[in-house]
């Protein structure tokens, strides 16, 4: 064999290799600041998704604004699979609320997630007892187009109060806990899974209490939004003097309605048949129940139903 033969079967056979070694699809999900359960929800997921799909799709979280600016993402292409809640899924794919500038959002649901409760937190010898309390103080709000936003433009109508009544600081979870524990702020805001750990760093050399809501108007909040529920978190998570009793919203996975079915499927599959995996890893996991996957507010991609109405 001449060596022009045999070069031409070393190159045919390296091109052969290469092309039968698959290349992983990279898919970018949107989560929200760090500080919050978002980003290591997201991170488990991507995890997940990494290791269970066969190489085939690779996963990186991203740092977002969260909630509410995810699908705002989802609609640009910056991302394409993203964390919000059950309430805003429904605002974005109306174009309502939010989303009214940006119109109606092409998105389904992929999967039910952990719910996201509003913590209302301050140090434990402050005044602030109430959301009334709040008037004239200087509030840690969250991020610009995080979820928290919402709840609180949600709530303060509900108890005759506007923004402008009290001093509002635009701050990461984790920045926020540390202006409270520092006592640049009053207060601080976090829509998040708990345990959350801009809420458990504030604990851990803070004594913390929760602001509560006044006779009657939790009940009078998720009477007004169905998609608003009343959670219980337990002293023992943070270290308060006893359970508080907060408002909280489901969360879920969306994604554009033009991804691939057979995506959407594998990446349902990499993260619900090895959930007991999520749950080691990531401690907000454990509050998921597949079955709620069923019963969101929006409708489920054709992917996700293919893998929870199997």
């Amino acid at each position: 064999m001449n060596k022009l033969i045999k070069n031409f079967l070393a190159i045919t056979s390296v091109a052969m290799i290469a092309s039968s070694v698959a290349i992983a699809e990279e898919y970018r999900i949107g989560t929200a600041s760090l500080g919050g359960a978002f980003y290591p929800i997201g991170q488990s997921i991507s995890n997940l998704v990494s290791k269970h799909t066969d190489g085939e799709i690779s996963m990186v979280p991203v740092v977002t604004g969260g909630s509410v600016q995810n699908p705002r993402l989802i609609h640009s292409g910056e991302v394409e699979i993203a964390i919000t809640n059950n309430n805003l899924s429904l605002l974005a794919t109306k174009g309502l609320g939010p989303y009214q500038k940006t119109g109606k959002i092409e998105m389904s649901a992929v999967a039910a997630l952990h719910p996201s409760v509003l913590h209302m937190i301050v140090l434990a010898d402050s005044d602030i007892n109430t959301i009334e309390d709040l008037k004239g103080k200087k509030v840690a709000v969250g991020p610009a187009g995080g979820g928290t936003l919402g709840f609180i433009n949600f709530l303060l109508p509900l108890h005759d109060m506007e923004m402008d009544d009290m001093t509002p600081s635009f701050l990461s979870y984790s920045d926020g806990f540390s202006q409270l524990t520092d006592g640049n702020v009053d207060a601080a805001f976090a829509l998040s899974g708990y345990p959350a750990g801009a809420v458990m760093q504030a604990s851990a050399g803070n004594k913390l209490k929760f602001i509560s809501f006044s006779a009657g108007m939790l009940d009078k909040a998720t009477e007004a939004n169905k998609a608003f529920k009343a959670v219980t978190i337990p002293a023992e998570v943070y270290g308060t003097e006893g359970d508080a009793t907060v408002i909280g919203v489901n969360n879920m996975l969306i994604a554009p309605n033009s991804m691939s079915a057979d995506v959407v499927e594998k990446i349902v599959a990499a993260v619900f048949d090895h959930l007991d995996e999520f749950k080691a890893e990531n401690s907000n996991a454990k509050q998921i129940d597949p079955a709620a996957s069923l019963s969101l507010a929006i409708p489920l991609h054709e992917g996700a139903a293919r893998y929870f109405n199997k």
